[in-house]
């Protein structure tokens, strides 16, 4: 593979004006093709072979002019102090409120509070129940102002009014001062790693324009596919990612080899093929753990990762093309101006001779080399303390709960929050999460009476409604009313315990069929179904890395110390997310208004996208450590030699993408806090803490050992030349070093 990169790499750096033109027209021509594409669809979310969506289904085809997928908004008022919602005045003005509701765009039905007997008992509080024609995602502006508007004419007449549900846009400012930031300290960080603007500039260029086609690709195939646009979102985030990674490392490998004296076009061949294979297979373990989430079975994440591992594809491909030949135009402007300084200068004069000859006498060793050394003489020591400073951290793992992020849950001073409260404070906690529980068969009404009287009597159950029938007469609706909140457990133990004695009993009675769905229920769904997909999808990802690993680096120990210490670090994140946001320490610190269960799709979220960033971290630094042993070093020179070279690599990698979710903490919403915080901790867990301190300490004790592989096993693995042995036995090619390139190599090694 090293051999087929590094002309792949000449190419491109020779003819860096084709390349560059294919690439442009590859840009434009997605940007149009997604242009000119139908509109895609809006997400619909939906769990295949759970009961919540057998349930939804056959609303939507029983009730169809319900809507029961569509779109809800609960719009809630409080009369003024003193006062009752029924009194004659309060009565008007709320008789006005869903009048201005009923006209607004794509309403299909507006329950009147007073007719549907939605009023507290105390007579405070009442709530009007709206229902759309479309799902929440097809909403139009003009339809979520309407709701706007018509809640701030009520309460322009005295009356307290929130609206909660769906339909209600929620307010966001994500995409601003987060990604600013990101943006901000990559290009400070890149500047300083490299020392020249030029060479700074080419990994963000690269990222953007990698995202750019990746997102025109999803747009432009949306509707075919099914494909929304919310589907892009983790897209972006992945793309940008490792495009910056991808090309920042081929960049440094360049820069390294033009150190060592080489011809620009060889030096570029050589960072292709040393630095691309690498990059080749870090995108192959990304794209793995993305694809991946195909084994979640939920549509709507099998979508996102498989449009965010497209976009890792064209970062890999630009990485491999597009940076050689960007190369190509500034060959020497991508190195420090002190190193431009050996190509363009005027020869050193005497006294610069000697201080260059004095600098190359005692060469001085970077901090990544510095470093190295004190771990060499200490592995031990090292060890211990990473193992169990990460282990310390990861204890509050254990007291994981994970559910589904509400109304509850979002910001204090947020509409939806305020109707949260009013209406667990005025109908109980469990009024935020009804139940509905359909009843199927020949007489509906029937069955559905013997139902409501069973539920009546279970312990947990606040209220039922009366049953609602279709024109057919088999089928029927019930909505019940828990005691308790969404989140708690007492819900789920009710909801398995309709489920099972009260559906059952009424089969064996009526021979009806029993489901129960509801946003609820279908957030139980949805944890249970994340829970029972982890492990498949952990050893799935785990599984197929360890077998790429085992081909770029010939060792069955350094995939599988790989694997364990990304594990490490990916506990240690859930666990300080576990004592942040559920128990709720530092709350105030980081803005954590309410803790509460961790989001359940966080554990999944988190192993695919920390673990493609992982891998990334772990080949780039061991594929030169793996390098230098190949052409003759021993473990511990070895390992000198991956931190002098790659050290600032994956520090600098690791402290952008550390930054950039680090962003999204000073975000408002609880669940995006949580994300930022969650995946900036695991970044800086696994590169500083695993990949830096633990990973050469495991070399220092293992020495040899850490190469072994079984020769059976060696002989029948293909060899893929990663570490590009090839490249050194063939000749290079013939070149003359400028004379001031000579008398300057002492700064440049360094």
């Amino acid at each position: 593979m090293a051999t087929f990169l590094s002309k792949l790499g000449r190419f491109a750096f020779r003819r860096r004006g084709l390349m560059t033109l294919l690439w442009v027209l590859v840009f434009v021509g997605m940007g149009f093709a997604a242009k000119s594409a139908p509109t895609p669809p809006a997400d619909t979310f939906s769990m295949p072979g759970t009961e919540s969506q057998k349930a939804y289904d056959l609303l939507e085809e029983k009730f169809p002019a319900a809507s029961a997928d569509g779109a809800q908004a609960r719009v809630v008022v409080r009369a003024p102090a003193g006062e009752k919602i029924s009194d004659p005045a309060q009565k008007d003005k709320v008789d006005g409120l869903v009048a201005d509701l009923a006209k607004a765009p794509q309403v299909a039905s507006v329950a009147d509070p007073f007719k549907g007997k939605a009023v507290s008992k105390d007579g405070t509080t009442a709530y009007a129940s709206v229902t759309y024609k479309v799902a929440a995602a097809e909403l139009t502006d003009e339809a979520h102002d309407a709701l706007a508007e018509a809640a701030e004419r009520a309460r322009k007449s005295g009356l307290t009014v929130e609206a909660g549900g769906d339909a209600v846009e929620v307010e966001s400012s994500m995409g601003g001062s987060a990604e600013a930031i990101g943006i901000g300290v990559s290009a400070i960080v890149l500047i300083l790693t490299f020392g020249s603007l030029v060479a700074a500039g080419m990994p963000l260029l690269t990222a953007i324009i990698g995202v750019g086609i990746g997102l025109s690709g999803i747009t432009a195939l949306g509707s075919t596919l099914g494909v929304s646009p919310t589907t892009s979102t983790l897209a972006m985030m992945i793309g940008l990612a490792v495009g910056i990674d991808y090309a920042l490392f081929v960049i440094s490998r360049y820069r390294a080899e033009m150190a060592e004296g080489r011809e620009r076009q060889e030096a570029a061949g050589r960072a292709v093929g040393t630095a691309g294979s690498a990059v080749v297979f870090a995108g192959l373990t990304v794209i793995v753990a993305l694809a991946g989430l195909a084994v979640v079975n939920v549509p709507l994440l099998t979508k996102m990762g498989l449009a965010a591992a497209g976009t890792v594809a064209v970062a890999v491909l630009i990485a491999i093309t597009l940076v050689p030949a960007l190369l190509g135009f500034a060959p020497v402007k991508v190195l420090r101006r002190r190193d431009r300084k050996a190509f363009y200068g005027k020869p050193l004069n005497a006294r610069q001779q000697r201080k260059a000859d004095k600098r190359a006498a005692s060469p001085r060793p970077n901090l990544g080399v510095r470093w190295a050394s004190f771990v060499l003489r200490r592995p031990a020591a090292v060890l211990i303390v990473g193992v169990l400073g990460l282990g310390t951290v990861a204890v509050p793992a254990a007291s994981l709960e994970l559910g589904q992020p509400g109304e509850g849950t979002m910001a204090a001073d947020t509409t939806q929050r305020k109707a949260y409260d009013i209406l667990s404070d005025s109908f109980g906690p469990g009024f935020n999460g009804p139940l509905m529980v359909t009843v199927e068969g020949e007489d509906a009404a029937a069955a559905a009476g013997q139902v409501g009287r069973r539920l009546a009597k279970v312990e947990g159950i606040a209220s039922v409604s009366p049953a609602t029938v279709n024109p057919a007469g088999d089928t029927a609706i019930l909505t019940v009313v828990p005691t308790t909140g969404p989140a708690d457990d007492k819900t789920e133990a009710l909801v398995r315990s309709i489920r099972g004695d009260i559906a059952g009993g009424s089969r064996a009675e009526s021979g009806a069929d029993i489901l129960v769905t509801g946003q609820t229920a279908m957030f139980i769904d949805f944890s249970k179904t994340l829970d029972d997909a982890l492990l498949p999808y952990l050893g799935l990802v785990v599984g197929l890395a360890f077998l790429l690993l085992m081909l770029v680096f010939r060792s069955v120990l350094v995939p599988f110390k790989a694997a364990l210490g990304f594990l490490l670090s990916v506990t240690a994140a859930l666990g300080a997310v576990v004592a942040v946001f559920q128990w709720g320490w530092l709350a105030d610190v980081f803005g954590v208004d309410q803790p509460g269960p961790v989001m359940s799709t966080m554990p999944i979220f988190m192993i695919g996208v920390v673990f493609g960033l992982a891998m990334d971290y772990e080949v780039f630094l061991v594929t030169r450590m793996r390098e230098a042993y190949v052409h003759g070093a021993n473990t511990r020179e070895a390992v000198v030699t991956g931190f002098r070279h790659g050290g600032r690599v994956v520090a600098a990698a690791a402290i952008i993408m550390t930054s950039v979710f680090s962003g999204f903490i000073m975000e408002e919403d609880t669940m995006v806090k949580m994300i930022g915080f969650g995946l900036a901790l695991a970044v800086l867990f696994d590169a500083f803490v695993v990949r830096m301190a633990i990973v050469p300490a495991l070399f220092a004790l293992l020495d040899r050992s850490a190469w072994w592989m079984p020769r059976w096993l060696d002989r029948l693995l293909p060899n893929m030349d990663v570490e590009g042995a090839k490249l050194s036995a063939a000749p290079a090619a013939p070149h003359q070093v400028p004379e001031q390139r000579r008398e300057r190599e002492p700064y440049l090694v360094d």
